[in-house]
């Protein structure tokens, strides 16, 4: 039998907040999908709108399981998600994502069993709250400098989820890329999955606070950083603005990938290092 895959899928006011048509198709979607032996968790964060009613809908259908109950935040959501799944597998979808690709956990999870990975990652649509969409390609070896792909293209084994403490609840938005550090740091299994087979929102919380990421990005590098190397204000500060790490410490990074990697590691480092200089001049 194959083996079960969660979809966790936080919610709050979604009616109110004109998500409703989004959810829906998520679901469907979904629904759709080839692979067999899906769950879907929605966790509401205590709804104040008609967005329960909706729910209860849903899962009378047999569609997802629900929790609701107050949070505090997305990423507690989720970490609540990932103890209440059962799956080997876990992904994370909004209520304004969804799979675009009906075959996407059939051929996602193969992958997964055959290379016995820990996690996958893979292209993405984003949706930009501006109206236009554009293909996020993972770039993992800039995962140490910027966030390398987007969660919804990820799929996780739930017992490592388990192994590293899930999510850092004290990142309210970039915990994410939080995560990847850590599982690189780790020397967790991960496998790019070439097929494009989500198309996601970016959210307007991180759009619109663009102040809260840097400050996030700064204590996420200090938080895994500072064994490897001393930082301080001024490093943390090239590091976070224009992803200019000290050599001693990339050098220490660079360890984290095979050693047929490492000069394409720095080559990526020096690309990322340069296109931010040149969007700061800009």
């Amino acid at each position: 039998m194959e083996p079960l895959v969660s979809i966790i899928t936080p919610t709050l006011n979604i009616v109110e907040n004109e998500h409703a048509d989004e959810f829906n198709l998520l679901v469907t979607l979904l629904e759709m999908q080839t692979y067999p032996n899906i769950e879907h968790i929605v966790i509401d964060g205590s709804s104040t709108d008609e967005t329960i009613d909706l729910l209860k809908d849903y899962k009378n259908k047999g569609y997802i399981n629900f929790f609701t109950e107050k949070d505090t935040g997305k990423y507690h959501a989720l970490n609540k998600g990932i103890m209440r799944a059962k799956g080997k597998y876990i992904a994370f979808l909004s209520c304004d994502d969804f799979y675009h690709d009906i075959t996407a956990i059939a051929d996602a999870v193969a992958a997964m069993e055959n290379e016995k990975a820990d996690f996958l990652f893979s292209p993405a649509y984003c949706r930009h709250p501006e109206g236009y969409t554009y293909l996020f390609m993972p770039a993992m070896y800039n995962a140490f400098q910027v966030i390398p792909c987007s969660r919804q293209g990820m799929i996780f084994k739930r017992s490592m989820l388990e192994e590293e403490r899930y999510f850092d609840e004290k990142f309210k938005i970039m915990s994410d890329m939080d995560l990847i550090i850590r599982l690189l740091m780790k020397r967790r299994k991960g496998i790019f999955f070439e097929t494009n087979f989500t198309t996601y929102k970016l959210s307007e919380k991180t759009y619109q606070n663009d102040e809260q990421c840097i400050n996030e990005t700064r204590l996420i590098f200090h938080k895994n950083y500072r064994t490897l190397y001393p930082l301080n204000d001024e490093i943390l500060e090239a590091m976070v603005y224009f992803s200019e790490f000290p050599q001693e410490l990339l050098n220490k990074l660079a360890g984290f990938f095979s050693p047929d990697d490492r000069d394409l590691f720095f080559d990526r480092c020096e690309q990322m290092h340069q296109l931010r200089l040149q969007q700061y001049r800009g």
